[in-house]
C-alpha cells in the first residue's frame, strides 16, 4: 500500500507491480494446482489416517457409486462413516462423453477432464514449483520492501480493534476513505495464517506423498501419523485454503468489484465515502 495520486486525492497506489505480477501467478497455478490435484484423488477417491491404507479401519472420507434400483449409479459420499448421497457431483457424475461414470469429483472440476493420472501429476508438479518460487519470491519481496512489517504486521492499535473488526465484519460494514488504505486486523491475521501456515502445510505434506523423498529421508513422514495421514492433511490444507479464496472473492464483490480488480491490474485504487458505501450495501 502506498501514497496517493497527485492529481487526484480519492485515488492512491494499492498495490506495487511485483505484487500484482505474484497475485495473478498465484492465481493460475491455484486453480490449476487444484483442478490436477482432485484429477489426482480420484485414482483413489478415499482418506485414511495412518502409514497405511491396509488397516482394516473405514477410510477417514471415501466416494464411490453404487447402482441404484432403477439400474442407475447413485454416488455415495462417506465422511467418518457417515454416508450421503451426493449423485450428480461426488461418487458418480457425468464423464466429458454425457455417461453417468463412477469418479470422485466431477469432470468439470478436474485437469484433464477425462480420467488420466498421469497427465493430472504432471500438470500438479509443474505448477507445484510455479506456486512454490512464485511464493518464496513474494515473502522475501514482503521482507525486503518492509510490506510484512508495515501493511501485514498487526500492532497494539490492531490487537486493540479486534473485537471492532470482527462487528464490522458480521454487519458487512466495510471501511471507506483513509481507512481503506489499510488492513484491519481480522485480515493481517488471516494472511499471515495462510502464507506461513496453511501453505507451508499444503506443501510439506505434498512432499510427504513423494517416494523419492521418502526413500532419501526415512521415516521422516511420521511426524503427521505415516504417509496417508500427510496425504489427508494435505487434502483438507487445500480445502481450507479454497475457503479462504471463497471468502476473499466475497469480500471483494461486497465491497467494490470492479474497484479492487482494477486495483489488482493497475496498482491505482479510489477511496470511497460512507454515502458511497451505504448505498451500495
Amino acid at each position: 500500500m502506498s501514497a496517493s495520486v497527485p492529481d487526484d486525492p480519492s485515488l492512491y497506489r494499492r498495490h506495487s507491480l511485483p505484487v500484482r505480477i505474484m497475485h495473478w501467478i498465484n492465481v493460475i497455478a491455484v486453480i490449476a494446482l487444484l483442478m490436477s490435484g482432485l484429477q489426482i484423488f480420484n485414482a483413489h477417491p478415499a482418506l485414511y489416517w495412518g502409514k497405511s491404507s491396509y488397516t482394516g479401519q473405514p477410510p477417514v472420507l471415501e466416494m464411490y457409486a453404487r447402482p441404484s434400483q432403477d439400474g442407475e449409479l447413485s454416488g455415495i459420499t462417506t465422511i467418518l462413516g457417515h454416508e450421503f448421497f451426493t449423485t450428480g457431483i461426488l461418487g458418480a457424475s457425468k464423464a466429458p462423453n454425457g455417461k453417468v461414470v463412477e469418479r470422485g469429483f466431477p469432470a468439470w472440476a478436474t485437469l484433464p477432464d477425462v480420467q488420466w493420472l498421469a497427465r493430472g501429476r504432471h500438470w500438479h508438479l509443474f505448477f507445484a514449483w510455479v506456486f512454490v518460487l512464485n511464493g518464496v519470491a513474494y515473502v522475501l519481496y514482503s521482507v525486503f520492501s518492509r510490506h510484512l512489517l508495515r501493511d501485514l504486521t498487526p500492532d497494539a492499535r490492531d490487537w486493540r480493534s479486534i473485537g471492532k473488526s470482527i462487528k464490522e465484519h458480521v454487519l458487512f460494514r466495510h471501511p471507506v476513505g483513509e481507512a481503506e488504505k489499510h488492513y484491519n486486523v481480522l485480515q493481517k491475521l488471516a494472511y499471515l495464517i495462510i502464507i506461513f501456515g496453511v501453505l507451508p502445510l499444503i506443501i510439506v505434506t505434498g512432499w510427504s506423498m513423494s517416494p523419492r523423498l521418502n526413500a532419501l529421508f526415512p521415516g521422516w513422514v511420521d511426524v503427521f501419523g505415516g504417509r496417508q495421514s500427510g496425504r489427508t492433511i494435505h487434502f483438507l490444507a487445500a480445502w481450507i485454503l479454497v475457503a479462504f479464496v471463497l471468502i476473499h472473492v466475497f469480500e471483494v464483490v461486497v465491497s467494490g468489484f470492479w474497484n479492487h480488480l482494477r486495483s489488482m491490474f493497475t496498482g491505482i485504487y479510489r477511496l470511497r465515502t460512507a454515502e458511497a458505501r451505504d448505498e451500495k450495501e
